[in-house]
């Protein structure tokens, strides 16, 4: 949800960094796979207009929660622009919204296009890498490129205070952020689905698997399971 006040011809600090984040030239390596990829699309979505651009991050600006997912799918929000949006029906984003809905934080159960109507409550959703990569694997140098845009899109989200890590690089991102703000959470770094890294004044990180088919098929990550990751999450806030 785009809650935003104020003259609409006053550029506002998050269409500032979304502007950056879709202009961005920095990794070679991945904007020539996510133009190749917007040229030579799948079979069906043939007749569709490939977005191949960086992707920013989208939800409610006054959001406390923060999802920080790993990358664009080359098939879903390189194609469609958004994060999370049309890898399909089942697909990680209509997981992720599934239980977003079910925790009373987003409208609707599914996200198909940037056009579906969907809202966000009280989160975003971005991701530590921007572009799609091949094999959905960024290497380390593209991972540090891109973390500057995650960085300015916190400091364009006042009220930030729960940062929810999908999968494991997201999670070393998250803790990068923390590191860079001076936050000592209450105990040492380790990934593991559900952990929560509290704070006496700075952000807090909850752990989950990313909701991939690899995990979700597999029933590494269930329904509940992303549910209670989400609750945890809002049950920090204050």
């Amino acid at each position: 949800m785009h809650r935003r006040a104020g003259p609409p011809n006053v550029t506002r600090p998050l269409d500032a960094v979304a502007a950056a984040i879709t202009t961005c030239e920095r990794c070679p390596r991945l904007r020539t796979y996510c133009s190749r990829i917007g040229v030579e699309k799948r079979a069906a979505y043939r007749d569709e207009t490939y977005w191949a651009k960086p992707v920013a991050g989208f939800g409610d600006p006054e959001a406390r929660i923060v999802l920080v997912g790993l990358a664009p799918a080359a098939h879903g929000a390189n194609r469609t622009g958004r994060v999370f949006t049309g890898d399909g029906a089942g697909g990680s984003g209509d997981f992720l919204m599934t239980a977003l809905h079910t925790a009373g934080l987003a409208n609707q159960p599914f996200s198909r296009s940037r056009d579906d109507d969907l809202q966000l409550t009280d989160v975003w959703i971005a991701a530590a890498v921007r572009c799609a990569p091949p094999d959905n694997k960024p290497t380390p140098a593209e991972i540090a490129s891109c973390y500057p845009h995650l960085v300015a899109e916190l400091d364009a989200l006042p009220r930030a205070q729960v940062l929810v890590a999908l999968g494991r690089i997201a999670f070393d991102t998250c803790w990068r952020l923390l590191a860079d703000r001076g936050v000592r959470p209450d105990r040492k770094a380790t990934f593991a689905h559900g952990a929560a890294f509290t704070h006496n004044n700075g952000l807090a990180v909850v752990a989950s698997y990313h909701p991939s088919r690899q995990n979700t098929q597999t029933g590494r990550l269930t329904p509940a399971m992303l549910l209670q990751a989400c609750e945890a999450a809002r049950s920090l806030t204050r």
